[in-house]
């Protein structure tokens, strides 16, 4: 891996983190999860990246792709378990991070430390050719013995320059993939446990977009729209609060864009027997001298 990329990668990690820590200090009860979402994607602009990903605030059995709308009025409750995933990018190099906070109560914390006690132990086992599915076995031990059970249809990732989800994927389980990691990979690692039955399915399609397939359309406001889609976000997944600021007719374009097959809405996911879901998230850099956390 060449310097500049290493370089890039490290300040987008270090600016995901920050974001995140940032975010979460943000969550209380009765503060809107627009504003908390709206000042993570700040911080992120105003340290010199831009945002990999439209925040993410998953609460209790959402366990991700959810993120507020433009005239989202929803606020945080007392008791409520918040995933927050935050992703920024330095000229296409990516940082992915996500932590768990209870709001204003204690009630969950072994289920927020099963998954960051995993994420831990997933970390360590990382190397040059040891296999997805042996670090999958780790996670799942791990949240097993705290008395939970791991999302098995959720997985980390592999992520290379602009693409979010690239290569190889990390499981919660021992699923007996023969895929190995390898030296210079970039991993997101992204343990979820729940008190459910460990499955998520997709709910309605959310405000999450990412671009399907590049062509002009007879709409020339909403081909207007998409033009600056692409310019703007390329390849990375983007939100209707950034279109919005862009053109305030953006979701009733964003509609005509779906409908035509131009993009494609990312579904909810959430817990198939409403159970309460936790995550927890860092980047890793597999490296000849050892596995570093970008995040």
């Amino acid at each position: 891996m060449d310097e500049e990329a290493l370089t890039c990668l490290r300040k987008a990690g270090a600016i995901s983190r920050e974001a995140r820590i940032h975010g979460a200090s943000l969550i209380r009860e009765g503060v809107k999860l627009a504003a908390v979402a709206d000042e993570v994607e700040a911080v992120i602009l105003r340290r010199g990246a831009r945002p990999a990903f439209p925040v993410n605030i998953g609460i209790n059995d959402v366990a991700a792709h959810y993120t507020p709308s433009t005239d989202d009025r929803t606020v945080f409750e007392k008791g409520q378990v918040v995933k927050l995933d935050v992703g920024a990018h330095v000229d296409g190099y990516i940082g992915d991070t996500a932590v768990t906070v209870e709001v204003g109560t204690k009630n969950w914390t072994p289920l927020i430390e099963a998954s960051s006690n995993a994420l831990k132990v997933a970390v360590q086992m990382v190397a040059n050719d040891v296999s997805v599915s042996t670090v999958g076995g780790g996670v799942e031990r791990t949240i097993r013995a705290a008395g939970f059970k791991p999302v098995v249809n959720l997985t980390g990732h592999g992520m290379k320059r602009y693409n979010l989800h690239a290569g190889l994927t990390v499981p919660n389980v021992d699923d007996k993939s023969p895929q190995r990691i390898k030296d210079e990979m970039v991993l997101a690692i992204e343990p979820f446990a729940t008190n459910g039955a460990g499955q998520i399915f997709s709910d309605r399609p959310g405000n999450i977009y990412r671009v399907l397939r590049d062509k002009p359309m007879r709409d020339s406001k909403a081909n207007e729209l998409f033009q600056r889609i692409k310019v703007e976000f390329g390849t990375l997944p983007f939100c209707e609060r950034w279109c919005t600021a862009i053109d305030p007719q953006a979701p009733a374009h964003l509609k005509t864009l779906v409908r035509h097959g131009h993009i494609s809405s990312y579904a909810i996911l959430r817990e198939v027997r409403e159970g309460v879901v936790s995550q927890t998230e860092h980047t890793v850099i597999v490296l000849p001298t050892g596995v570093e956390v970008t995040t």
